[in-house]
C-alpha cells in the first residue's frame, strides 16, 4: 500500500502546488478507497482507515485540481507507449434530494430513457497501443434551470477547454460518441486544436465535392449531389475489414456541421435479409480511413473508467450533496481508479499482454490490509511475517486469475 502514497505523492511534490497536509489526506483516501467493502461514503470510509467521518466531509470542502495529478500519472503511464488519443464521455448518476446540486432529468444508458439524477462530464486519455484509457477530469453537468444561457453542448465545449492544456501534447484526435456530433461542439473542439472523431446518423445531410471542371461565368460549383448510403459506387472501397464486413471511404461536406469530413462507411453484409452499417468520420480529411476505426473502438476504453469507478471506487457514493464536495468525490473516484491502474502497469512483467482487473486490485488490496491488521494488533513481527514466501499467495488469494 505505500507505493500507492509515492505514486500519490511524488507527481504532487513535483508539481508544487499540493498542501502537504492534503497530500497526506489523499494518500490516506486513495489507499481505503481500494480497501473499502460496500459503499465508498464517508461513513464507510471512516471505518477502514484513521480519519474520521468528519475529516473526510471537511477535506472534500478544500479545493484540489486533480487534473495536473492525473496528467502526472499519465506522462509516468504512458512510457511504455505514446497516448495519442483523447476521449470524452457522461455517465448518469443515482442521486436523489431537492438540495442536491445540479439535480435534474439526464439521458441514463443503462435504463435506456431520461431519468432524474446527476450527470459527470469526464475528459481521459488513451493509450492507443496498450488500450488502457485514464481519466484527466471530471465536472459535474449543471442543471438547465441553472444556467438557462448554455447548452449542455456549451457545458461540454467548455469542460473540454479547461482540460485542453492538460492533455498530453502528442494528442491530435478526440474520439466522442454520437451524441457530440454537432456543429457547436465540434467547431469548438476544432478551435481548442483537436480533430473530432465521431458517428453520424444513418440519414445524415452529405453532398459529395465537384471536382470537375468550372464554368468560366456564374458562381463556382461546389458540389456534386447528396451522398445515397444506399449506393456505394461513388465511394472508395478500402479494404474488406472482415468477411462480409466493407470499408469505404469519401470526403464530403456535412451540411449541419457546416464543414469537409472525411467519411468511414462500415457495411456489413452476413444476413442476406438485412444489411447492418455504421457511418464515422472525422474532421482531419486527411486521416487514414482504418485509423479513425480504430480511434473510435478506443473510445468505448471510457465506458470501463465509468463501469470500474462505479462497481469498485464508489463513484455514485457521495453522501454530500453541494456542488465542492461533489466534485471532489467524482474526481477522487477517477484518480483512485488511475492509480490502480498504473500500479498494475507497473508490476505487469513478461510478455504477456497486459490485462487489468479491479475486481482483482481490490481484492488484494483488502487482503494486505487484513494481514496488517492482524500484525498490528496481534503484535507480530512483521519483517518475517512478509518475507515468507506464502505472503504473496495470501495477498492474492481470491483474486481473478488472469
Amino acid at each position: 500500500m505505500d507505493s500507492y502514497g509515492s505514486h500519490c505523492t511524488k507527481p504532487a511534490c513535483r508539481s508544487g502546488q499540493f498542501r502537504k497536509p492534503q497530500t497526506k489526506f489523499l494518500v490516506t483516501l486513495f489507499t481505503t478507497m481500494l480497501v473499502v467493502c460496500g459503499k465508498v461514503n464517508f461513513t464507510n470510509l471512516s471505518r477502514y482507515s484513521n480519519l474520521s467521518e468528519r475529516t473526510y466531509r471537511r477535506q472534500y470542502q478544500q479545493d484540489f485540481e486533480f487534473a495536473p495529478l492525473n496528467q502526472a500519472l499519465v506522462a509516468e503511464a504512458s512510457r511504455a507507449g505514446p497516448v495519442r488519443l483523447a476521449v470524452m464521455d457522461c455517465s448518469f448518476v443515482s442521486k436523489s434530494g431537492r438540495a442536491t446540486f445540479g439535480l435534474d432529468r439526464f439521458w441514463n444508458g443503462c435504463a435506456s430513457r431520461v431519468a432524474t439524477g446527476l450527470e459527470v462530464s469526464v475528459v481521459g486519455v488513451v493509450d492507443v497501443e496498450g488500450e488502457q484509457a485514464y481519466a484527466l477530469s471530471a465536472e459535474q453537468t449543471y442543471a438547465q434551470s441553472s444556467l438557462p444561457e448554455f447548452s449542455r453542448m456549451d457545458q461540454y465545449l467548455y469542460h473540454l477547454d479547461r482540460v485542453r492544456p492538460h492533455l498530453p501534447p502528442e494528442v491530435e484526435y478526440l474520439a466522442v460518441d454520437g451524441a457530440y456530433a454537432k456543429e457547436s461542439f465540434v467547431t469548438g473542439a476544432v478551435d481548442l486544436k483537436l480533430h473530432v472523431i465521431s458517428k453520424l446518423r444513418c440519414d445524415a445531410n452529405l453532398q459529395f465535392l465537384y471536382t470537375g471542371e468550372q464554368k468560366r461565368r456564374g458562381r463556382p460549383r461546389k458540389y456534386a449531389g447528396k451522398v445515397d448510403l444506399s449506393d456505394v459506387s461513388r465511394l472508395t472501397l478500402v479494404e474488406t475489414v472482415q468477411p462480409n464486413v466493407d470499408l469505404y471511404t469519401a470526403v464530403v461536406w456535412h451540411v449541419s456541421l457546416k464543414r469537409t469530413i472525411r467519411l468511414a462507411y462500415l457495411v456489413e453484409h452476413r444476413h442476406s435479409t438485412r444489411v447492418r452499417t455504421c457511418l464515422l468520420f472525422s474532421t482531419d480529411i486527411e486521416q487514414d480511413t482504418r485509423q479513425i476505426v480504430q480511434y473510435y473502438k478506443l473510445r468505448f476504453q471510457i465506458e470501463f473508467l465509468f463501469r470500474d469507478a462505479k462497481q469498485f471506487t464508489g463513484l455514485e457514493d457521495c453522501q454530500a450533496r453541494d456542488a465542492a464536495k461533489l466534485a471532489f468525490h467524482f474526481n477522487a473516484s477517477l484518480t483512485a481508479l488511475n492509480l490502480a491502474k498504473f500500479e498494475a502497469i507497473e508490476q505487469h512483467s513478461g510478455t504477456a499482454p497486459f490485462v487489468f482487473s479491479m475486481a482483482s486490485v481490490k481484492r488484494r488490496m483488502l487482503n494486505q490490509h487484513l494481514l496488517d491488521r492482524f500484525i498490528c494488533n496481534l503484535d507480530l513481527e512483521p519483517s518475517q511475517i512478509k518475507s515468507h514466501p506464502n505472503y504473496s499467495t495470501l495477498c492474492n488469494y481470491g483474486i481473478i486469475a488472469a
